[in-house]
């Protein structure tokens, strides 16, 4: 992570990241910040100056010997100078690690259209799209779906993995691979260019993008390689242009990866984690984008667009949520959730977070881009979303499409995928 780039931003919007830190419910020591800040740049200021000095007195110590005159106070003088640099230096590594630990801590600034709050009843429903299903018979959860049509086995799967890795059987593995394809191919006709990420990162990774250390608890991690299992395929392709400097003119660069996502998922318990609700390894197409700062905002809801367009074709139920200040995470400015109604449990799921990082992530992996006008570069905006969840999706597609009979019925949008239009 940069500390300059970080330091220069609080320092000049040292209220803006106070606030927001308030607003997000995170307690952040600014005080300690800028004060190490201050002793850090009094301490590279002298060094430099030191330094100048060195270098220069070396040439008259050549000088002097040259001409046979004595040298030897000048040389006990930059004896002084030389351990004085080495005690700088060393002063310097232990502030930029003090300093690189508290910069962790220090969250994202909230957009001003985002509401206030601490809990997810602060949140404001946006919109709602499609009918909820009005039926004469019991709707079924889809784990009893599932386990009658014999398309997913968490039992097995919880045997071979543990609980939250189930196996998708026959056209339950179909249905999803279908719905990848669905997913990617909608997302390259509309301008996202697909790219097959890995799904293992380094620590670098993980902090450029603020998993680590805020979701560090929620990731499976590869110790005796110091990789992290991605939580996202957002890790992956936002760190894909690290420490590069893109065109304005290339702007806004769109990607879109199908990735397998691990997830601990500690602390979750209850109806939450029944069947597809909350499991471990599940799959996700994700939608990244750089983008002018200037236009990030337009590009959110346009993102927005993109994804709730996949629930309209396959024709399922939905709500926007914009996300408050204390529930939206510490790394977004401005988030919206799509969530889709799950009709055997009558709730809402979350099957796609859109989210607006503004330059929190580019600075913290160096991405910028050159303005066509020759000026400086500057730090693009990075936003993603889901586009989509698979497991959400497919628990509320199951339960909304199904048959008195307990059938499923596939959305027609996806018969050329799955190449059968009933499962049961």
């Amino acid at each position: 992570m940069s500390i300059t780039k970080n330091l220069k931003f609080i320092r000049e919007h040292h209220e803006d990241v106070r606030k927001g830190a308030e607003a997000k419910g995170v307690t952040v020591n600014l005080g300690e910040i800028i004060s190490l800040d201050e002793r850090r740049r009094g301490l590279i200021q002298e060094g430099e100056s030191l330094k100048a000095r060195r270098n220069k007195v070396s040439g008259e110590i050549g000088k002097l010997k040259k001409e046979g005159k004595n040298a030897d106070a000048v040389i006990a003088e930059m004896e002084g100078v030389k351990a004085r640099i080495q005690a700088i230096d060393a002063d310097l590594r232990e502030i930029e690690e003090k300093l690189d630990g508290l910069l962790l801590t220090v969250p994202n600034i909230p957009h001003p259209s985002v509401p206030r709050g601490s809990t997810p009843a602060d949140n404001k429903e946006i919109s709602k799209w499609g009918d909820l299903p009005d039926v004469d018979f019991p709707l079924k959860p889809h784990w009893e779906l599932c386990d009658a049509l014999g398309i997913i086995d968490f039992d097995r799967g919880a045997r071979v993995s543990g609980a939250g890795f189930p196996f998708y059987v026959g056209k339950g593995a179909t249905l999803e691979r279908a719905l990848i394809n669905f997913f990617l191919d909608r997302a390259i006709q509309g301008g996202y260019r697909e790219m097959s990420p890995p799904i293992v990162v380094n620590e670098e990774s993980a902090r450029g993008t603020g998993q680590v250390p805020d979701k560090e608890d929620l990731m499976y991690v590869v110790e005796r390689d110091q990789l992290y299992l991605i939580p996202t395929a957002e890790v992956s392709v936002t760190n894909f242009h690290r420490d590069e400097i893109l065109s304005e003119k290339d702007l806004p660069v769109r990607y879109v990866a199908y990735t397998p996502c691990f997830r601990r998922e500690a602390g979750s318990y209850g109806r939450d984690v029944r069947g597809l609700n909350r499991i471990h390894q599940f799959d996700k197409v994700e939608l990244v984008k750089f983008v002018h700062p200037g236009r990030s905002y337009d590009e959110l809801e346009s993102l927005r667009q993109d994804a709730e367009q996949l629930l309209q074709l396959l024709k399922i139920p939905y709500r926007v949520v914009l996300m408050c200040t204390g529930d939206m995470g510490f790394t977004q400015s401005k988030k919206y959730d799509l969530e889709v109604w799950a009709a055997g449990q009558k709730r809402w799921l979350e099957v796609s977070s859109c989210s607006n990082f503004e330059a929190f992530q580019a600075r913290r992996i160096n991405v910028r881009f050159r303005p066509a006008n020759g000026s400086k570069p500057e730090f693009v905006h990075t936003l993603n979303g889901s586009g989509l969840a698979l497991p959400r999706v497919v628990a509320a597609l199951l339960e909304h499409y199904q048959t008195p009979e307990g059938k499923v019925v596939v959305p027609k949008v996806l018969h050329p995928y799955t190449k059968f239009e009933v499962i049961g």
